[in-house]
């Protein structure tokens, strides 16, 4: 499938509400059943971790893995993400292979971080089913176009999959309850001075999503660089003694000898997303207007954050155009609440 490069049109929708509103709402949403949930990503080791909390927790129905070049190519990102169903028993979650390049940018991988083989440092098992034959475009078109209840996205990656399906079928944005990313940076980057990996790596694809008026939760390097993997955390993870738990604490030993020596720890970047849709109370945040750096190849997947004035009871003041809600952009963490509820679900199925 080729992958279009005009950017979505912008879509009209209704008027945002306050900040604490926003909060409250997320906070307090309680679904009659499990959240039906997509996980896009393109596993590497933290969103290996990811997953592990995801398909053990109780509180989603995973409709499908959506896989996409990023941490290492395509072929093994969507075969990883095979191998870690396989481990966690769920041979029952379809992986769908999608993009393997960005929107128009050569590809740029992550194996000086993840390893050549995007899962260095454990034995996994093989996958216990083949990749689905359709494509993970097609897959997120037809789900969002049919879903009868709106469908959570839990993005960890370059957000090339999710672009192509607004693009091809901008509509599909009234299927999608909410899309959580892992991206961008408030004041940092971690692949230039001012870009994160994944809006590094497509950075078109990004500016797509963020302007097509979807309700975002961005979660940035500044609440990852709080949720540090160290020594004791791995040792604390290793002692649920159960096969998951040992690949986990294998897969990040391996990903924290690659870590800066500057940090304590090796930052636990995707696994975040997964928190903050379980346990929003974990992280603070504020309403902003995020863009996304296309042009200056000196700034090249920077996420340009500015802060909205959200008055109680008024409408946001400034801002881009009207119908655009504000991106709740998150700045802190409770790490310590983030690890406990990370080892709970590695121990087992998780609320």
């Amino acid at each position: 499938m080729a992958c279009s490069t005009n950017y979505a049109a912008k879509r009209g929708c209704c008027a945002s509400a306050p900040f604490p509103a926003i909060i409250q709402r997320m906070s307090t949403y309680k679904p009659a059943g499990p959240v039906p949930l997509i996980i896009d990503c393109d596993p590497g080791v933290d969103d290996a971790i990811a997953l592990m909390v995801a398909l053990n927790s109780s509180r989603f129905s995973v409709l499908g893995i959506t896989a996409v070049a990023g941490n290492v190519p395509l072929r093994l990102t969507e075969y990883n993400a095979r191998r870690l169903c396989a481990l966690l028993g769920r041979g029952d979650v379809p992986v769908f292979a999608g993009c393997p390049r960005p929107l128009l940018h050569n590809l740029v991988t992550a194996e000086e971080i993840h390893g050549a083989t995007g899962l260095d440092g454990a034995e996994l098992p093989e996958p216990a089913r083949d990749v689905a034959a359709q494509h993970a475009v097609s897959f997120l078109i037809d789900v969002l176009s049919a879903a009868s209840e709106p469908v959570t996205l839990a993005c960890t990656a370059p957000l090339t999959n999710l672009a192509v399906a607004l693009i091809q079928r901008p509509e599909i944005a009234a299927g999608i309850r909410e899309v959580v990313i892992m991206g961008g940076g408030i004041n940092r980057g971690n692949i230039t001075p001012v870009a994160e990996f994944n809006f590094y790596a497509d950075p078109h694809a990004a500016r797509v999503v963020f302007e097509s008026g979807l309700p975002i939760t961005l979660v940035p390097l500044d609440v990852t660089h709080q949720v540090l993997v160290t020594n004791d955390v791995i040792a604390s993870i290793r002692a649920i003694g159960n096969p998951v738990s040992r690949v986990a604490a294998d897969l990040l030993a391996y990903y924290g000898s690659m870590r800066r020596p500057a940090l304590a720890g090796a930052p636990l970047h995707d696994p975040c997303v997964i928190a903050y849709l379980l346990r929003p109370d974990l992280f603070g945040g504020f309403p902003a207007d995020v863009s996304i750096e296309t042009d200056s190849a000196l700034t090249m997947g920077q996420s340009v954050v500015k802060r909205r004035r959200m008055p109680e009871g008024g409408r946001p003041e400034g801002g881009p155009p009207e119908g655009r809600p504000p991106v709740t952009v998150l700045d802190t963490a409770d790490a310590g609440g983030v690890f406990e509820l990370i080892l709970s679900h590695l121990g087992g199925v998780g609320a």
